[in-house]
């Protein structure tokens, strides 16, 4: 096989113990957020009522996360990778100490318009920013190129289950005792993902010899991603169709006023996305879709768009799962795709600064995404939101498949 060729065989990134130590401190940490997540929406929508306050959710992250990824896909190219995950990390997990804290006085929260909870998030954008790029560069340091797509495709299937267990659990335990008791737990998940992240091996930095002058270098990295066609669209891609088609601010919404469930039912709204996901990539642990990468990444981003339309029809609350579901299967398609053609056509000397550019686009499209859902939805309703975002999300997958034939054809 060679160096470049990806391995079939589903376990092969596994039997390497540092990817697996990985992993799991990864999926304590998805579990935790992803937690933290789903009761701060229930609360912010619970004490407010109004939608764009859950909008805000999102702007209140994207905005420090879109700023300082700037510098921090840069930092992760001249500092020790693995100190920035345990920073990022601790970071967090104070402010899931913070979140507590404002939990047990809602009327304070409530006299000052949730703006504690908002400032919290910002500090959690500030955080991600530098824990995204140190993170896949990192992931990529763990692992030979030619198991890039079966590490991508075991790091979602870690990021799913997590994602899927979080909200559920939470959901449950939330709405049997009371928010203190959820918080609790989020803080628990967070000093665990502390103590994993601190036990993983350090690499010293790819370019620890070079000296770098930071405007200069992350301007490279940005004209590298859109000087490589693969990377620009699959960007571009995925940055349009969350953006526009994203419902997951708009679940709590959906859950209290069109579906009529309490926070257990938010719970599996917010897992099922999870679960299509994790289901699809058990098979792509053994048929990876990157042979034909340009047009199956096309196909699954298609498909999820299309689901998000049909989903903004239904008012029962199974088949609005069942629908999330299918959003998820196609979802976890464009992600291993995407992952896969970062590393591979990323210099190890640029992952940080292309995973930043990426991180931002891509990561900070989930907020900036979530934020345009609050105040479309504000404005045309929960189901014409949806609607909107979804039809226009089809029109970018149709525009970019028409704009160039060397990606509908790319293949790796």
């Amino acid at each position: 096989m060679s160096e470049n060729a990806q391995s079939t065989e589903a376990f092969a990134a596994l039997r390497i113990k540092n990817f697996r130590n990985f992993q799991f401190s990864r999926w304590v940490f998805t579990m935790g957020l992803l937690m933290q997540s789903t009761i701060i929406g229930w609360q912010v929508y619970e004490l407010t009522g109004n939608k764009l306050s859950l909008g805000l959710i999102g702007l209140s992250e994207a905005l420090p996360f879109i700023l300082t990824t700037f510098y921090s896909g840069y930092a992760a190219d001249i500092f020790n990778r693995k100190k920035i995950i345990l920073f990022g990390t601790i970071l967090i997990a104070l402010s899931s100490i913070a979140l507590l804290i404002f939990s047990y006085n809602p009327q304070m929260l409530l006299s000052m318009k949730v703006v504690p909870i908002y400032f919290m998030i910002l500090i959690i954008g500030i955080a991600r920013a530098f824990l995204a790029p140190a993170t896949s560069a990192y992931h990529a340091q763990l692992l030979p190129r030619n198991l890039y797509s079966n590490g991508a495709a075991w790091g979602s299937m870690a990021w799913n289950t997590a994602a899927v267990a979080g909200p559920i659990c939470i959901g449950f335990i939330y709405e049997r005792t009371d928010i203190q008791v959820a918080y609790i737990v989020v803080v628990a998940m967070m000093m665990a993902a502390t103590f994993t992240a601190a036990i993983l091996p350090s690499f010293p930095p790819s370019n620890h010899s070079i000296k770098y002058r930071f405007i200069k270098d992350f301007g490279a990295g940005l004209d590298f991603v859109f000087k490589n066609e693969a990377i620009k669209y699959s960007i571009t891609l995925d940055l349009f169709v969350v953006l526009f088609g994203s419902v997951t601010a708009l679940l709590p919404a959906f859950a209290k006023d069109i579906l009529h469930v309490e926070q257990t039912g938010l719970g599996f709204l917010r897992a099922a996305q999870f679960f299509g996901s994790a289901i699809t990539t058990i098979f792509l642990l053994r048929y990876s879709p990157v042979a034909k990468a340009g047009r199956n990444l096309l196909f699954a981003v298609f498909g999820f768009a299309f689901a998000m339309i049909a989903f903004a029809f239904s008012t029962n609350v199974y088949l609005s799962i069942f629908i999330l579901v299918l959003s998820g299967m196609f979802d976890s398609i464009s992600v291993v795709i995407r992952s896969t053609i970062l590393q591979l056509f990323t210099p190890d000397q640029m992952r940080g600064r292309v995973s930043a550019v990426s991180a931002i686009f891509i990561k900070s499209s989930n907020e900036i995404g979530d934020f345009e859902s609050g105040i479309v939805a504000s404005f045309l309703g929960l189901k014409q939101a949806v609607i909107l975002g979804g039809t226009v999300s089809l029109s970018i997958v149709v525009l970019v498949g028409t704009l160039s034939k060397k990606f509908r054809t790319l293949k790796t």
